[in-house]
């Protein structure tokens, strides 16, 4: 929950709804089971505090994001990724009117499209426990 709590306050601090929040969990909970994972093949990664090792091309932390995304040392703090993630949320013209899906998708373009719908669910439970 440590996790997904440091994804709302990146949501809550950059004054976003419920629904950003919701979204993000969702993917996280895809990406890395809400678990900030390190990979061996990307330089550094490992040296950071990390609850596990995922081993998907250079995709690191809660997000799975990859070098594009930003450094290592920023996509292995929780709530910096999330920040990051939410920066590329909000450019998505009605994003707040997708699908958690499809919303999760157009930022992340994974090979599985539709994989976050079946986050969504637990997710509403997380932030709602969280925001409550």
């Amino acid at each position: 929950m440590d996790n997904a709590a440091a994804i709302v306050k990146a949501g809550q601090q950059m004054n976003l709804p419920r629904r950003a929040h919701v979204v993000a969990v969702a993917t996280a909970l895809q990406e890395s089971h809400l678990r900030n994972l390190a990979n061996p093949g990307v330089p550094g990664s490992m040296d950071h505090p990390n609850e596990g090792v995922g081993q998907d091309h250079d995709s690191i932390g809660l997000f799975q994001q990859r070098p594009n995304w930003g450094s290592v040392d920023q996509l292995m703090v929780p709530q910096e990724a999330a920040r990051r993630f939410y920066a590329a949320l909000v450019t998505i013209p009605g994003w707040d009117q997708l699908s958690v899906t499809v919303a999760a998708q157009r930022v992340q373009v994974s090979a599985f499209p539709d994989a976050y719908a079946q986050h969504q669910g637990l997710a509403e439970q997380i932030v709602d426990t969280i925001l409550a």
